[in-house]
């Protein structure tokens, strides 16, 4: 550790060039996964919000509960510990007033029933208890300024809305969600009520102990657990996937590179080793001496990566998807600083094959 550090005060220019290599590329992988788990988690926040362990949709749906239709009554065919019902309906509002292109937000209503176990906190205002009153997300106070008593109308429609409170991490495939009552739902995405079946809705929401003692009288519903419902919302799968793919490749790409940076400095050195094996210094001693090296020069470039990440998420305005998940910081500076010592062993393995007299002539 003393001859390495050591080398890296003497040689500053050269060594943080590769601290700079370390810091893009780390700095690059954080904000990646930055952007990753903060688009997962604007797909499903307002799912994970239920605490629930199952959802009952329509077989035709495909688990798509956008495709999903069912009559208010079958809520009576479903046999679980907890059973709350749920209509979603996709729209665009916009303020009272506003006019502009600007003015319009995709949103997602959530029909509910206030008393039932998905009514989600509300952090600030109060509860919905009458039609056409609504909850709402609170990135649309903090990204749109809209607040509470403001009216939102509906596009293509004459329905209004009123904000009487709003909850925290409330999304629904990136798009805020309004809660509102089942009859304002029905309104919303039907215009009228089929009062011969009490009305449509999208789901049931389940909690229960164990799904499979969850029963079902109605052929045409299916259970899913809410881990595979989650993992069917659209693009919610492909985008773990691709985000995955980019940073799972840059980790390695991170580790080729330290790695030839460190055999480069390691041929270059080659007449130095010659010269320390020729006075009796074990080869052991200089391979554990390449090994912290890059240890050092990995921890120092990886931290200021970090450091980096954490800054620029505490700049960043509120409309960028942007998270940071302490577990996966962790994983990935292990995996990062892991993979490049692994990529130094190749230096390591020259130091071994250095001949003292050849080194030294």
């Amino acid at each position: 550790m003393f001859l390495a550090w050591n080398e890296i005060k003497y040689s500053k220019t050269r060594f943080a060039l590769i601290i700079g290599v370390m810091f893009l590329v780390s700095y690059l992988v954080y904000f990646l996964t930055g952007l990753a788990y903060g688009l997962s988690q604007d797909n499903r926040t307002s799912v994970d919000k239920w605490e629930a362990d199952a959802i009952v949709l329509t077989d035709d749906s495909n688990a798509n509960i956008n495709m999903s239709m069912m009559p208010l009554k079958v809520k009576d065919d479903i046999t679980a510990d907890d059973v709350a019902v749920l209509g979603q309906a996709p729209n665009v509002i916009r303020k009272e007033g506003e006019t502009s292109e600007e003015a319009k937000i995709n949103v997602t209503f959530f029909g509910i029933n206030p008393d039932e176990f998905i009514m989600p906190e509300v952090t600030e205002g109060e509860k919905f208890t009458e039609d056409y009153e609504v909850v709402a997300d609170s990135s649309l106070q903090e990204e749109k300024n809209i607040n509470i008593g403001d009216e939102l109308k509906l596009a293509g429609s004459d329905i209004t809305v009123e904000v009487v409170g709003f909850t925290e991490e409330a999304k629904f495939n990136v798009a805020p969600v309004l809660y509102t009552t089942i009859s304002t739902y029905q309104d919303v995405r039907f215009e009228t009520i089929d009062d011969s079946e009490e009305g449509r809705i999208s789901a049931l929401v389940l909690r229960n102990d164990s799904i499979d003692s969850i029963k079902s009288e109605n052929d045409d519903l299916v259970v899913y657990s809410i881990k595979d419902y989650i993992s069917e919302i659209p693009g919610y799968t492909a985008q773990l996937l691709t985000f995955g793919l980019m940073i799972g490749f840059l980790i390695v790409i991170a580790a080729i590179v330290i790695g030839i940076f460190m055999y480069v400095l390691t041929v270059q050195k080659s007449s130095m080793f010659g010269v320390m094996k020729a006075q009796g210094i074990p080869t052991k001693y200089i391979g554990s001496y390449v090994i912290m090296q890059t240890l050092l020069l990995a921890v120092i470039g990886t931290f200021t990566g970090l450091v980096s990440t954490l800054v620029t998420a505490y700049f960043l305005p509120a409309v960028v998807p942007f998270k940071n998940n302490g577990l996966f910081l962790l994983i990935i500076t292990l995996l990062i600083i892991l993979f490049a010592v692994s990529g130094a062993f190749f230096s390591v393995r020259t130091v071994i094959k250095i001949d003292p007299l050849d080194a030294i002539d």
